[in-house]
């Protein structure tokens, strides 16, 4: 290196700072080297050469971000070599103009750079639909309050509010493309639109898919150029699939039919992948808990590896639902069917990191075909239990409701009415006359428990399509109608009906019941604290206490002898407890925890026979179901 003198006394600080400077970009440089991705004469080229995607989806937004490093080391432990996650858009943009990508789990960036420290691939599925079982399949609930806009389709407000989604994403994960030094390898464009094209024959085909395109564009546009594929049943393609851009398919076992199906979308050549294999399902509040053989896993991966197909295990380690975040289905026989908030899945990394039976078989398995090395299991997060933690605070419901100042209307109106998107609202109406017969809410969405003079008469549930019960209200007496917003649908022609509250007039035999509502909000966006008052048998209440850890660790709380509501622990949103199973138990990560003090409360919403104490455990439970 040659120095240059001037005249007069040199300044080494600044010569200092420059050389370091200079070292730091020379090293980020290194650091981001460029490399090459393509889609190319039936195969994935990584640096001109073919490489085999080995992949297991997880969903950074569903994991405490401590555990970001163990969960990916756990993938890589069980021979795979990519990682394939969803943005959730409701995730990170909560509110119109408000962004969260620095905080907690929001830290996608941080995210990446993990995966890549752990010299993993990713796969970016950014939507602006995922489904997933997600709330609201990642759609901001407030997106519902714009009458002109339109769900997933060629709809320009929708459009115009995609476009800022896709840009502010496009910000935090551009850098992280392989063309750019980082593991981004493969952007999905949309998601499983070939369904969503199958149930809404109500729109032209050829409206379906200028969305398609337009989402398709709108990517390229921020400057994530890709490669993209798409991802449907294979069944699916002719309306989910975009010219030039490889389909993958959504749970094919039948590898002739993978590539007959992919060659004739993808002008007669791979590379073959399919982009969600299901060693596991999804669960339902009040089913049955799915479980998925590892016999029956290993079978279908072994295929897949003789035969070179690329894929994706969905999921290979599920997380939680924490908070509201949860989404629900439906069918003929319930008009809503909300996810559990355990997303175990019957994955084979189980909802709190553990290597599950399935796990060590794939990882057999996978060590007898691939090329790379594959590491040592991470040890195993430690689990610690407590004696029963004792709730010596409550608040009943109707002291609660003293302190909030209500939204007064001639009708109920719906959380996004009342601008709220999650939790609860309670609607209470005066009756200065008596009045009885059949109470009737058929605008429900989606559990209520209802009182006169706080007594509670009735409860209505959407899922079992109960919207009527009688009732009878003395003169001078007050209907509080608490109602729970469960999961907004996430899959489904039904995605464009998510409104939440009571959402069409209550009637008691046929008489519309109007003027003075009043809508007390409880969104729950943060944990309550218990001030005054005391817990009543028979009506929803909040619970507090403390309890002291020594060591922190992963605990399970045992909600079995509860009813139905939320837990908080240090302020986090737990999620949804409810008797009705089969979940039971509910996961507290331990990076959550503090040495010494802690603080967990508990909104009871039927509160019957409570005795506000909660037992922990070693293991989660799962599979209990009692009914509803």
């Amino acid at each position: 290196m040659r120095l240059f003198w001037r005249r007069g006394p040199v300044n080494w600080k600044r010569i200092l700072l420059l050389c370091l400077a200079g070292a730091l970009l020379a090293g980020t440089t290194m650091a981001q080297t460029a490399h090459t991705f393509e889609v190319k004469g039936s195969q994935f080229l990584y640096d001109n050469k073919p490489v085999q995607i080995h992949s297991g989806e997880m969903h950074y937004a569903r994991i405490p971000a401590p555990y970001w490093r163990h969960r990916l080391k756990m993938m890589k432990a069980m021979g795979l070599n990519t990682v394939a996650t969803y943005v959730f858009w409701n995730f990170h943009n909560p509110a119109p103009g408000v962004w969260d990508f620095s905080t907690g789990s929001h830290n996608l960036a941080e995210f990446l750079r993990i995966a890549k420290e752990e010299e993993l691939f990713v796969i970016l599925r950014p939507g602006p639909y995922a489904c997933a079982e997600w709330e609201f399949g990642g759609y901001p609930w407030w997106l519902l309050k714009d009458s002109n806009l339109v769900i997933r389709a060629y709809n320009q407000p929708f459009l115009d509010s995609c476009k800022v989604y896709i840009n502010k994403l496009a910000e935090q994960t551009k850098n992280f493309l392989v063309s750019k030094g980082g593991p981004i390898i493969m952007v999905q464009v949309e998601n499983e639109f070939g369904s969503y094209v199958s149930q809404r024959k109500d729109i032209p085909l050829t409206e379906h898919r200028k969305y398609n395109e337009a989402i398709h564009q709108l990517l390229i546009n921020s400057g994530l150029t890709g490669p993209f594929f798409t991802s449907d049943g294979s069944w699916l393609f002719e309306g989910g699939s975009l010219p030039g851009i490889l389909p993958a398919a959504n749970g094919e076992d039948n590898v002739e039919n993978l590539k007959k199906l992919v060659d004739k979308y993808h002008n007669n050549e791979g590379p073959y992948m399919v982009a969600e294999y299901y060693p596991g399902w999804l669960s339902h509040w009040g089913e049955p808990f799915p479980n998925i053989s590892t016999q029956q896993v290993t079978q279908q991966v072994e295929k897949y590896l003789k035969n070179g197909v690329h894929f994706n295990f969905y999921m290979v380690h599920g997380g939680t639902n924490f908070g509201f975040t949860s989404g629900a289905n439906y069918n003929k026989e319930h008009d809503i069917q909300p996810d559990l908030t355990s997303y175990d899945y019957d994955a084979p990394i189980t909802e709190a990191g553990w290597a599950s039976p399935k796990y060590l078989a794939v990882r057999e398995l996978m060590k007898q075909y691939v090329k790379y090395p594959v590491p040592e299991i991470p040890a195993k997060m430690p689990v610690i239990t407590m004696p029963p933690i004792q709730l010596n605070k409550s608040m009943d419901l109707f002291d609660l409701k003293k302190t909030i100042q209500p939204v007064v209307a001639d009708t109920p109106l719906s959380f996004e009415a009342l601008n709220q998107g999650h939790g609860y609202v309670l609607y209470s109406k005066h009756f200065t006359q008596p009045i009885q017969g059949t109470l009737q809410v058929k605008g429900l969405r989606d559990y209520a428990v209802v009182y006169v003079d706080g007594k509670k008469v009735a409860i209505l549930n959407r899922m079992n399509k109960q919207y009527t019960a009688t009732i009878d209200i003395p003169f001078n007496s007050t209907l509080d109608i608490l109602v729970e917003n469960m999961g907004r649908i996430n899959y489904g022609s039904e995605i464009v009906n998510n409104t939440k509250g009571i959402i069409s007039p209550v009637l008691i035999d046929e008489k519309e019941i109007t003027g003075g509502w009043n809508m007390y909000k409880l969104p729950f966006d943060k944990m309550p604290v218990v001030k005054t008052g005391k817990g009543k048998e028979g009506r929803a209440a909040i619970y507090s206490g403390t309890f002291m850890t020594p060591k922190t660790g992963d605990m399970f709380l045992d909600m079995r002898s509860w009813d139905k509501g939320i837990v908080f622990v240090n302020g986090y949103n737990l999620g949804r407890y409810w008797q009705a199973g089969p979940q039971q138990t509910l996961y507290v990560p331990g990076c959550w925890l503090k040495k010494g003090v802690n603080e967990i409360v508990v909104f009871e919403q039927l509160n019957e026979d409570i005795k506000p104490v909660i037992s922990t455990v070693m293991k989660p439970v799962l599979t209990e179901l009692k009914g509803q």
